[in-house]
């Protein structure tokens, strides 16, 4: 306490720390080198994007097939599929059967275009593909060749050609191993996590770096994976015969089943129907000449039944 000239006594203000004035720098400096240890032993080069990208070199191709099966299972036991005599069922399979006869042929010529040899990860897939009833306009393929479409996607899709950029799409997230690439990531989230609890951190610090960390890092690597899997995605379409012009009605359709309701694209895993369409526009060249390339008999287009 200090004297007042007019006879009181004044307490002293107590300094405040900062916002992060009571961190213990010296755990986070040590967190981040561990981090970026990990970032630089893990990298490796994607054949078809010719990318540097992040997987765990302790994740084989086995395990990750594993996982993919444990999923696909689970999946299966919770949601019923169709009939695989259906006749819906028996033409997404056939749609399955065209992509994937492709894969190794776009794989290559994708390479080979960054100057790189074709790793062919997904010789040695297990392919399956089942129709689930629901009325969510969805698809997913799983690491392993785990493949399911969902009822309600067949009147957005309407026509095969359509249907195919769909699941070229989704079989492309498999081939570029985005599964194992988001684990890598999620490991280097729990890292930040832990460093910033033994750092002395208070929660609301830790929410504000993760926030930060999310939409500067997280989202827009999830969206690099979206678009890296439509170009894919539409030139396995376009080998396999399928039109790939038919993916812009689509994507338009798709926005009009979302009732316009899309989040804005900064906070989202994906990019705005708009985004994609733009893009998909500036690839359909290329994807028109891989269909000249590697398409042996060209039909027209076919309804969804």
């Amino acid at each position: 306490m200090r004297s007042d000239p007019f006879g009181g006594q004044q307490q002293q203000r107590a300094r405040r720390p900062g916002l992060f004035g009571n961190i213990r720098w010296w755990v986070l400096l040590a967190f981040a080198g561990y981090a970026a240890f990990y970032w630089f032993s893990n990298r490796s080069v994607d054949p078809y994007t010719g990318e540097s990208v992040l997987i765990d070199s302790s994740l084989d191709a086995d395990q990750e097939m594993a996982m993919g099966l444990q999923a696909y299972q689970e999946i299966l036991q919770q949601e019923r599929p169709l009939d695989p005599n259906a006749q819906v069922s028996r033409d997404v399979r056939a749609i399955a059967e065209r992509l994937i006869r492709k894969v190794d042929v776009v794989e290559t010529s994708l390479a080979e275009e960054h100057g790189l040899k074709p790793a062919h990860f997904s010789r040695d897939f297990q392919w399956e593909v089942n129709v689930i009833q629901s009325d969510q306009a969805n698809a997913f393929c799983l690491p392993g060749g785990k493949m399911a479409v969902y009822t309600g996607l067949v009147p957005v899709a309407q026509t095969q050609d359509a249907m195919a950029v769909v699941m070229g799409h989704e079989i492309a997230h498999a081939l570029l191993r985005h599964g194992a690439q988001r684990m890598a990531q999620q490991k280097l989230t729990q890292i930040g996590q832990m460093a910033g609890a033994a750092s002395g951190m208070d929660p609301g610090q830790q929410q504000m770096v993760m926030s930060a960390m999310g939409y500067g890092y997280l989202l827009p690597y999830a969206r690099s994976h979206e678009t890296q899997a439509d170009e894919v995605g539409l030139m396995l379409a376009a080998a396999a015969c399928f039109d790939p012009r038919e993916a812009i009605p689509l994507w338009e359709r798709m926005g009009q089943a979302s009732g316009g309701q899309a989040p804005l694209e900064f906070s989202s895993t994906h990019p705005n129907p708009g985004t994609r369409i733009q893009n998909l526009q500036a690839l359909m060249p290329k994807a028109m000449e891989y269909r000249q390339r590697f398409c042996e008999t060209a039909g027209g287009s076919t309804a969804m039944r």
